[in-house]
């Protein structure tokens, strides 16, 4: 060989080596260190978040095993559902919203609210709509199928955060931010109870109050709110006779035991059942009997497999990303950047304790999964998504 034709040869697999470890940068370098004002994402809640997505399937599959065989032949079938339509498609958009910087969002955010209202308008068009249960909230697409609602849920919030960190002391102004704040609400809150979807309702009125209020709203506004919400939602039930059903079985369960009451007798007779230790992984006896064992009823059978003394320390994991969240928003760079992970951090802890207080008869129940655990494509891929623009605001946090 020549010398030129050695040089060559050598020029080349430099040029190669340098194209691979670009790409190796490209892909890691958001979990390093960059130096100036951006460093690594918080490390706690990547592990928080890899744990719970582990359990989730962990628990899914015990949880829906005897179902999943019994209506397709196949243990699995739902397992693999979540990994298809959830897990997977949710871990890479999450590293493409821990890529992105967070600010962009703020550049954009009037759109997540023209897309709030698309989303929610889609379910209205007969020729996409596909029903689960009693509400008409799904929305399908050939062979795929999601919920709009979930989506809605970060939408709305990247919406507020924007609107309300750009209005800063005119945020007080009753004509110039609180009407027009009510009016998009109330926009909002008709066509989720059109579908009806209150689950859904309830967070995003939760987590949009705690923005508004966070932001600086006048107190005097925040607890007219509260109590024209209070009223509404009085009515709201009163409107509707299986609204006041529900209501009704969830004081008490007895009145209806067979029907509306059925969930809640099941779900604290699976809880009670599993004791300090629990009758272990997979001997659950009551997902036979609970409805939607794998959805919205999974607490319950976690309960009965793996007991009191297990289920709280799961439950700490809950925590751990909750106070994480707190510690983001107190380290935040800008008031936007607050706002977001407040909203995200309060949307997931409503969640939570929506799911779980409806499975111990603290709260009617909603039919709301629980984040990260439950089966369910769409809340698992947008709640990974939300993880992705906490992870992002996380890299800018100054410490204090």
């Amino acid at each position: 060989m020549s010398l030129i034709g050695l040089g060559n040869l050598i020029n080349y697999l430099m040029v190669r080596r340098r194209r691979k470890n670009n790409s190796s940068n490209w892909f890691i370098r958001p979990f390093v260190e960059r130096g100036g004002s951006v460093h690594q994402p918080d490390y706690v809640l990547l592990s928080v978040i890899l744990l719970l997505l582990f359990f989730g399937l962990f628990f899914l599959s015990s949880a829906s095993s005897s179902l999943a065989f019994f209506r397709h032949g196949d243990t699995y079938r739902f397992v693999k559902q979540q990994i298809i339509h959830g897990l997977l498609p949710g871990i890479i958009l999450f590293y493409a919203a821990l890529r992105v910087d967070y600010r962009f969002y703020r550049k954009i955010s009037l759109i997540f609210l023209i897309l709030s209202f698309l989303f929610l308008g889609l379910v209205f068009i007969p020729s996409l709509t596909g029903g689960f249960g009693t509400a008409q909230s799904w929305v399908s697409l050939g062979s795929f199928t999601f919920q709009p609602s979930e989506f809605v849920k970060l939408f709305f919030i990247l919406f507020l955060a924007g609107w309300f960190d750009r209005k800063g002391v005119d945020i007080k102004n009753l004509k110039a931010s609180t009407i027009p704040f009510i009016i998009i609400l109330l926009l909002v809150s008709v066509l989720l109870i059109k579908q009806p979807d209150i689950g859904t309702l309830s967070i995003i009125l939760f987590t949009s109050f705690i923005i508004y209020y966070a932001a600086g709203a006048k107190l005097t506004h925040f607890i007219a709110l509260l109590a024209a919400g209070a009223i509404a939602f009085v009515a709201m039930i009163k409107a509707a006779p299986y609204r006041m059903h529900r209501f009704i079985a969830w004081l008490n369960p007895e009145v209806d035991p067979q029907g509306i009451g059925w969930q809640i007798k099941q779900s604290l007779i699976a809880i009670g059942s599993g004791g300090w230790f629990g009758l272990g992984l997979g001997a659950s006896r009551q997902k036979s009997y609970l409805p939607m064992p794998a959805n919205d009823s999974i607490f319950a059978v976690i309960a009965e497999e793996i007991g009191f003394v297990f289920t709280v320390l799961f439950l700490v994991l809950f925590i751990i990303l909750i106070f994480r969240g707190f510690k983001i928003i107190k380290e935040a760079p800008d008031n936007f950047a607050k706002l977001v992970v407040l909203g995200i951090t309060a949307w997931i802890a409503i969640q939570i304790f929506i799911n779980i207080a409806g499975m111990i008869q603290l709260a009617p129940l909603t039919g709301v999964p629980l984040p990260f655990i439950s089966l369910g494509g769409t809340n698992l891929v947008i709640t990974l998504v939300a993880m992705g623009i906490m992870a992002n605001i996380s890299k800018y946090t100054t410490y204090k």
